[in-house]
């Protein structure tokens, strides 16, 4: 491991520093401690040395200005407290220590509950609020368009008065619009949020932010992408935010239609259409907020869970013991009591185990005591390595009850629950009665055809090299729609079967 010489290192005759704490590819942020300030500990963001020229160097001096007054103006903008340049003619700047997670990664496996994600948009409007009403910049009061508003660039860190604070980071593209400047053409952005006129060149103000945040807050609240394009490229891309028309959103969420449509109008092509300030989605929420109050419905705690997907009983299980073992199993504190699948490794005298947790109405588990049993893997590499698990329980009375779930190829537990089914060949599922208490009440056991184990087992191999280049929920959204284009030919194999003997089929 190569040692980095930047840790111990006392940095402008002030700044101890510690160790690194992010990596990119414009640079690295640093923790340390301000000897001048008793110990405090602060952050240290260097440009990466291998794309620093003038125009960079100029733009992360604008970058740490943007931050220092931003920060001074609202609590929602990391603040930035010292700028400077190294012995090695390096610049840098010293901001606030935060620590938390990224939104990306809240969101990143489950959909945030109304009462949480209204807390949370409100305040990032608040900050992106702050920015477009500007700051003055050289004697003139310049309007601040972020550019990049996206879930990984809204951090959220734990607070004594607010409970969750969000902090908005990365004003590193950020747009000064000044009066009289020439403005920058070039693109700069992330393909999946921006917005079409963003894309196309054009001069950009606040309502390109608006249209950024209108994809983030559909991702918040359904866990997907409003529009996806063909593929990963820029000109797909293009086509998937300038003439696709937003998926509506699932009616099983529960989202208030107010609020539905705000998200809407902040996705609207032209901008024109779209709410015109940050006050006008600040007002929108206001009235959202109201009519929920008003409404005596249950919106403020509702989750949009991972999945309502069912499931019916099993048939058989391997042994006796092994049943009573399972039969044992609690349904896990953190997941909501509703229908949902999801899976999980189970740990053993024997070994470890994968399955699948189901939970339904008991009715719908005791309408299928006798099933054929359908498993097949779907792989995809990009834009994040993914499998969607595909189980499904047929019989002729009541039809085939549906079991997808999603294996992330990028998170330990993705790997080692793909390699574990590709080496045992089977895997159990547990069921689990809404109505009844925390115990199993039914175990399947599940075998998976050699052609599937071995794609399991090369897929969990390859993805250890492979690269993210999206979030997880855009592949996700990929495999649900080739799962769609699938269901009618499994449908059919499994119905010309013809026998509502307990069976197993795996693979098309």
């Amino acid at each position: 491991m190569t040692e980095d010489h930047n840790e111990g290192r006392l940095l402008a005759n002030r700044y101890r520093i510690i160790k690194l704490v992010g990596k990119g590819a414009m640079g690295q942020v640093y923790q340390a401690e301000d000897t001048v300030l008793g110990g405090l500990t602060v952050a240290i963001k260097f440009v990466a040395q291998t794309v620093l020229n003038e125009r960079r160097r100029n733009r992360f001096e604008q970058e740490a200005t943007i931050c220092a007054l931003l920060g001074e103006k609202s609590i929602h903008v990391v603040q930035v407290r010292d700028y400077g340049v190294d012995e090695y003619d390096i610049p840098f700047y010293a901001m606030e220590f935060l620590q938390g997670k990224g939104l990306n990664e809240v969101i990143k496996y489950r959909p945030l509950s109304l009462k949480r994600f209204l807390r949370l948009a409100r305040q990032i409007c608040l900050g992106l609020q702050c920015a477009h009403q500007g700051i003055y910049f050289k004697g003139e009061l310049c309007s601040i368009i972020h550019r990049d508003i996206k879930p990984s660039n809204i951090l959220i860190v734990e607070d004594s008065t607010l409970g969750e604070l969000v902090k908005i980071l990365d004003f590193g593209i950020a747009k000064l619009i000044q009066a009289n400047s020439d403005q920058t053409h070039s693109f700069q952005g992330t393909l999946a949020y921006c917005s079409p006129e963003q894309m196309e060149g054009k001069e950009l103000d606040n309502r390109s932010d608006i249209y950024s945040l209108g994809v983030m807050m559909y991702e918040m609240l359904t866990g997907e992408m409003p529009v996806l394009p063909e593929n990963n490229s820029f000109g797909a891309w293009y086509q998937a935010h300038r003439y696709y028309f937003p998926e509506p959103i699932r009616e099983d969420l529960r989202i208030p239609e107010s609020l539905q449509n705000l998200i809407m109008q902040c996705l609207a092509k032209e901008r024109d259409k779209r709410p015109q300030t940050m006050e006008d989605v600040l007002e929108g929420f206001t009235e959202i907020e109201k009519e929920i109050d008003q409404s005596q419905s249950s919106f403020d705690e509702v989750s949009t869970g991972s999945g309502d997907y069912g499931g019916t009983r099993p048939t058989q299980s391997a042994t006796a013991s092994d049943d009573q073992y399972y039969l044992n199993a609690t349904w896990p504190s953190d997941k909501p009591r509703q229908k949902i699948v999801f899976p999980r490794l189970i740990n053993s005298s024997k070994g470890t185990f994968p399955s699948l947790w189901v939970m339904l109405e008991k009715q719908d588990i005791e309408n299928r005591l006798l099933s054929t049993r359908y498993n097949q893997f779907l792989f995809i590499p990009s834009p994040h390595p993914m499998v969607l698990w595909i189980t499904a329980l047929h019989n002729s009375k009541h039809g085939t009850r549906w079991l997808p779930c999603y294996l992330d190829l990028k998170t330990s537990m993705g790997q080692r629950t793909a390699k574990s089914l590709g080496e045992l060949g089977f895997y159990r599922i547990l069921f689990f009665g809404l109505e009844s208490s925390d115990t199993c009440d039914h175990i399947l056991t599940s075998t998976i055809a050699s052609a599937q184990r071995k794609k399991l087992h090369d897929w969990a191999k390859s993805s250890q090299t492979l690269n993210s280049h999206a979030s997880p929920q855009m592949s996700k959204q990929l495999l649900r729609k080739e799962f769609e284009n699938l269901k009618s030919k499994i449908q059919f194999k499994l119905e010309s079967l013809g026998t509502d003997a307990p069976s197993n089929v795996s693979g098309l």
